[in-house]
C-alpha cells in the first residue's frame, strides 16, 4: 500500500477474544498489530467502548486497518459516525467479522445499549464476512448492514459466529477477505489519487 507502515488495529466483540480466538492469532501473526483493550469486556458501554477505540485510533499516527469481530464491529460503526475527520483519515479500511445484530429480538440485554445501529456509508473501504448460521446476525441481516455500510459482503456456509466456539481459531482463509480488503483500498488510493 504505497509502502505506508500500516498498523492493524485488533477490535474484538463482547466478552474479548481469548487467546485462542483468531484475532489474538491475527495479533500475533500480523506485523504492526494491536488491540483495542476495553475497561469491561462482560458489561460493555456503548461510549465508553467508543472512546477507547477513538483513543486507539488517535494514540498512533500510522494509519491503521481495523480488524473488528463482532460487537467490535458495530463499535466501528458507532465510532464512524461520530469521529472527527483527523482521526477517520487515519483508518485506510475495515475487516467486519460476524457483526453482532443488537437489534434482534434475543440479543443479549448486555449488548442492547448499542442499538440503534449506525446506518452510515463507512468512509473508508470495508470488508463484511458474515455467515449463513450466525445466532447473533442472520444472512440477510449482516447482508443489509454491508449495504448500509458500503462494504463488500461475502456470507459464509455454515460458519456459525466466526469464532473459537465454531471452530475458527486461527481462521487462516480469513486472510483472504484481509487480502481483498487490501485491494479495495489500494483502488480507493488510486481513485483518490
Amino acid at each position: 500500500m504505497r509502502n505506508e507502515a500500516i498498523r492493524y488495529l485488533i477490535v474484538p466483540g463482547w466478552q474479548g477474544s481469548a487467546d485462542e480466538h483468531w484475532q489474538s492469532h491475527w495479533q500475533r501473526s500480523l506485523p504492526n498489530s494491536a488491540r483495542v483493550e476495553q475497561a469491561d469486556w462482560m458489561a460493555p458501554r456503548l461510549d465508553d467502548w467508543v472512546a477507547e477505540l477513538a483513543r486507539s485510533i488517535a494514540s498512533d499516527p500510522r494509519p491503521a486497518i481495523l480488524v473488528a469481530h463482532s460487537l467490535g464491529c458495530i463499535t466501528v460503526a458507532h465510532w464512524a459516525a461520530r469521529a472527527p475527520v483527523e482521526l477517520l483519515r487515519r483508518v485506510r479500511g475495515a475487516l467486519l467479522v460476524a457483526p453482532a445484530d443488537v437489534q434482534r429480538s434475543n440479543c443479549p440485554q448486555a449488548l442492547q445499549n448499542f442499538a440503534s445501529i449506525p446506518r452510515q456509508l463507512l468512509p473508508f473501504p470495508s470488508q463484511l464476512v458474515g455467515s449463513d448460521n450466525d445466532s447473533a446476525a442472520s444472512a440477510a441481516r449482516a447482508l443489509e448492514l454491508a449495504a448500509a455500510w458500503g462494504s463488500e459482503a461475502a456470507i459464509l456456509s455454515g460458519a456459525g459466529h466466526i469464532n473459537v466456539k465454531s471452530g475458527h481459531r486461527h481462521w487462516e482463509q480469513g486472510f483472504a477477505y484481509l487480502y481483498r480488503l487490501h485491494c479495495r483500498i489500494e483502488q480507493h488510493a488510486r481513485r483518490r489519487a
